[in-house]
């Protein structure tokens, strides 16, 4: 049964550099890469996806690893459904209401 406690959340947060060229097509590779997985833009280099299980997380996981460029720092955190139900959020000093987990159809 999917339940608040198994429905899971990714978020995987990145400040890799862009000095050259060649680093900032990495870095745009690697987020067009997250993008192309799923992911949405929360913040600048903070993507976030929803997931139906830990199997799910666990494979997104190894597929951001495989994208991943050299030099930089990714973290991903992984947290249940309910704990996102907790996050608050402000657009400047206006709170916004809490956002709700996707519906099934959208999942697939």
């Amino acid at each position: 049964m999917l339940t608040g406690y198994r429905l899971m959340w990714m978020v995987v947060m990145f400040d890799l550099p862009v000095i050259t060229k060649a680093e900032r097509k990495a870095a745009t590779d690697f987020r067009n890469t997250l993008l192309d997985l799923g992911f949405e833009m929360s913040q600048f280099s903070v993507y976030m996806r929803f997931c139906t299980s830990y199997a799910q997380v666990d494979t997104y996981c190894r597929q951001v690893e495989m994208a991943l460029p050299e030099g930089g720092k990714v973290n991903i955190l992984q947290f249940t459904d309910k704990q996102y139900e907790r996050i608050v959020t402000f657009h400047g000093k206006a709170k916004q209401p809490a956002k709700k987990s996707p519906d099934q159809f959208d999942l697939f």
